[in-house]
């Protein structure tokens, strides 16, 4: 998994800043984006998809638990980028769910290949690279 470019999905600014500062201190992404919606992370994947591939993320951190459109919410919108997103990007969902289906589904989706609680923390992130 290449996380030279990693993208940040959750409504929590605090969970933002915790996440990307661990992301950080890993030492495996120089180039982090944040957005605080589904919406407006799908709006930005479309925008680098059509305008600038080379900024495609290689890892998305993504939370199940956001209003108006939740993780899974996002997954759907997702699966109707282009492929280029899809063959560049891999997905590891956040939760502070406990709950057993939460992990279920999101595991069964194809482009979903880690599950990690929050908050995240160095060694999960440093063992990403090995996926």
């Amino acid at each position: 998994m290449n996380l030279e470019i990693a993208l940040l999905i959750d409504d929590s600014d605090i969970d933002n800043m915790v996440n990307k500062r661990v992301v950080q201190k890993a030492g495996l992404s120089s180039d982090i984006t944040v957005k605080n919606s589904a919406q407006s992370a799908i709006d930005y994947l479309k925008e680098i998809a059509e305008n600038d591939t080379e900024r495609i993320p290689g890892v998305i951190f993504l939370d199940i638990r956001m209003p108006q459109i939740d993780g899974f919410g996002f997954l759907e919108l997702f699966e109707e980028l282009p492929d280029v997103i899809h063959n560049k990007s891999e997905i590891v969902m956040l939760s502070s769910s406990i709950d057993a289906a939460d992990y279920s589904k999101a595991m069964e989706n194809r482009f979903v290949k880690q599950f990690f609680n929050k908050p995240l923390h160095k060694e999960s992130v440093i063992n990403l690279v090995d996926i």
